[in-house]
């Protein structure tokens, strides 16, 4: 690799992901066989069908030189009866001509030609009781001769294509549908994998990125299965017939020298197919990089769009995809470059290999009977000769495309559930935090610090403390979202996890700063983790959240779709929907995770009257960014760095004129 590929790898956004590694050929179709071998019928049989698709012109080459021969027979027999019919002078004319002049230099190719007639003879016994049968059958309809010759070959000729046609349209339709199958199944498993990962995954994965590798990767695997298995069945085997055809025919008709250009000539065809294949495959891995990046950078911008509009950068964002864009478009045409050398390079020294041939047939004074049988297979030579050059390509991209596949497939960082987990249906006893600590793999220091509470059924927790000092990761541990690096969280006495990862979040529900609706229905959001609900259970939870009035005064109601994260509706419109949903799935442990910090007074009471219908008779730990919403908690936690350096109620805390104190004021300055 050059020093300005090395450099533009290294300054690229979107070179390889952290998780990508590289696997040889026979890992990668090794694996890809484990997705297809479900569908190894369809597989087998257009494979099947695709060889019989390359045997079919077997036939043609086979009945070539009997007609040619037949044709010159029944052309000879025709001059000899028109001869026979001539008055006597013509007959006199005749007589010295073939006696005198020409008897002994023409003995010698007179008994090469009945060698040749004897040997096609006994070629064509084979056919001739087909043939006879076709042609008593032309005779009855006046069709005899010449003519009928023709019409034989073209009978075969019909029947051997329509074969062909037939096979190769179900070759395709069944390798077409095994391939699509295969990128079903191989989208379905990359998008339960990506489920199955750890927020951790998740935080240091690029969303646009997954969504290319995810969706567009697989698509060549379909075009892997589909054509490029399509032209690997029967390119070979329509460039074995026409070889076998040829070498069979060289050795009946003693030119052995041929079969050296076919056994030679092969492999220099392929020689330089393979050379440029491991350039294919190096710049197919940077494209599909690159071609990932334009669509995280196309979802980032789309996500970002309010941000875009409110600053006025329209333009430079414009001028950064752009950017991007030429960045692949660079990296396509190297990989175009090295892609369409292929199919010249190997059409180039087949026309070589070919004009060797010709040029070897007229120095040896082979006639036509011997030369048009090699035409057809020399002709049908040409195409899978080029396809075996395009196959390169797709291996290439494939085995590039595959490498992205099973690379993301491979990164296991989702949370460990034991074998012999312990189902957990209720919360009946305490919550503990025993000597917690907590650190992401980037960073140097624990970002929580030695912590330790209880909370008992029915209690309400709070945590309070300055941006970034470990409050949302308290909750992220509590409900499992990452596992402590020491120390342990349990239920009723158990480890977290020692549970059933499934039913700890069934008794666990949480209500976040930034309510997350999907691009459905209300009634679907308000459902959503409750399928079951019926539309009665749906209203009275909307009633609770106070958002029942505000759904049934849009004319669509329930059925209003929400829009992209929730985009129709308010920030306490969306905040409501989401403690609906909360309520609707009646969760006996509740994280509130700054659920009113980004509204309005007016809009935070409304939402806090519907916080406080959720908390009734649940056990409920909050994350306050406004000090007066968890004024009646039980217990509040003070963090500082990730270390609790305050506990205990508001009243109590207040009074200690410490740091909750402090922020008590400064909040009461503000206000």
């Amino acid at each position: 690799m050059s020093k300005k590929n090395k450099q533009f790898n290294k300054t690229s956004p979107y070179g390889q992901e952290w998780f990508d590694k590289e696997y040889t050929a026979k890992e990668v179709y090794k694996r890809l066989w484990g997705f297809a071998r479900r569908y190894k019928g369809l597989i087998f049989t257009g494979a099947f069908l695709g060889m019989v698709t390359g045997g079919a012109w077997a036939p043609i080459f086979s009945v070539v030189q009997p007609m040619i021969n037949g044709m010159q027979t029944a052309s000879t027999q025709t001059q000899t009866e028109t001869t026979a019919a001539l008055p006597a002078p013509t007959a006199t004319i005749e007589t010295p001509a073939p006696t005198t002049n020409v008897a002994t230099p023409a003995a010698e190719p007179q008994q090469k030609l009945s060698k040749l007639e004897r040997q096609s003879k006994k070629e064509s016994e084979k056919y001739q009781k087909y043939l006879d049968l076709i042609e008593e059958q032309l005779a009855k309809i006046g069709i005899t001769g010449p003519s009928a010759t023709l019409m034989v070959f073209a009978l075969v000729a019909a029947l051997a294509i329509s074969l062909k046609m037939a096979t190769q349209y179900l070759n395709q339709y069944y390798l077409t549908k095994a391939g699509m199958k295969v990128v079903m199944d191989v989208r379905n498993a990359m998008f339960k994998h990506l489920q199955e990962q750890s927020l951790a995954f998740h935080g240091r994965a690029d969303v646009g990125r997954l969504m290319s590798r995810a969706t567009g990767d697989p698509e060549i695997i379909r075009t892997l299965i589909s054509q490029t298995m399509s032209d690997l069945c029967r390119a070979p085997f329509e460039i074995l017939t026409a070889v076998l055809f040829i070498c069979f025919f060289a050795i009946k008709n003693n030119m052995i020298s041929l079969l050296l250009v076919a056994i030679i000539g092969f492999p220099v065809c392929m020689l330089p197919i393979v050379w440029i294949g491991k350039q294919i495959r190096t710049w197919s891995k940077r494209l599909m990089g690159q071609t990932a990046g334009i669509t995280s950078r196309f979802h980032e911008n789309l996500t970002c769009i309010k941000v875009v509009k409110a600053y006025h950068t329209e333009k430079s964002e414009t001028a950064k995809y752009e950017d991007y864009n030429l960045r692949a478009f660079k990296i396509c045409m190297r990989a175009t470059r090295w892609s369409i050398l292929v199919t010249p390079l190997t059409e180039t020294v087949a026309f070589l290999l070919a004009t060797i041939f010709v040029a070897y047939c007229l120095s040896t004074g082979h006639g036509l009977s011997e030369i048009i049988p090699l035409i057809p297979p020399f002709l049908i030579l040409y195409k899978p000769m080029k396809q075996l050059g395009r196959l390169q390509v797709a291996l290439e991209n494939g085995r590039a495309a595959l490498q992205r596949i099973f690379s993301l497939l491979d990164v296991h960082e989702e949370l460990q559930e034991k074998p012999d987990a312990q189902t957990l249906a209720e919360f009946k006893e305490a919550l503990v935090f025993d000597d917690v600590s907590f650190g992401y793999d980037s960073k140097k220091e624990d970002i929580i610090k030695h912590a330790s509470f209880t909370i008992k059924p029915g209690q309400m927790y709070a945590v309070v403390g300055s941006t970034g000092s470990g409050k949302s990761t308290l909750a992220n541990l509590l409900a499992r979202f990452y596992d402590v690096t020491d120390g342990k969280v349990t239920i009723d006495g158990h480890d977290l996890r020692d549970y059933r990862i499934a039913d700890l979040r069934n008794i666990i529900g949480a209500v976040t700063q930034e309510a997350l609706l999907f691009n459905a229905t209300i009634a679907e959001n308000i459902a959503y983790g409750t399928p079951n609900a019926t539309q009665e259970a749906i209203e009275a939870a909307a009633k609770l959240a106070n958002a029942h009035d505000f759904i049934v005064a849009h004319p669509e109601g329930y059925q209003r779709i929400a829009g992209e994260k929730g985009f129709v509706l308010s920030g306490g419109e969306r905040q409501r929907v989401a403690i609906a949903r909360a309520i609707l799935r009646n969760p006996p442990i509740l994280i509130l995770d700054e659920a009113t910090s980004a509204l309005d007074t007016v809009t935070e009471q409304q939402v806090q009257a519907a916080i406080n219908n959720l908390m009734k008779n649940r056990t409920t730990f909050a994350i306050a960014h406004r000090l007066s919403t968890i004024r009646q908690a039980d217990c509040i936690l003070v963090l500082d760095h990730g270390t609790i350096v305050e506990r205990g109620t508001h009243d109590e805390l207040y009074a200690q004129n410490g740091v909750y104190r402090k922020l008590c004021d400064i909040q009461n300055q503000q206000a």
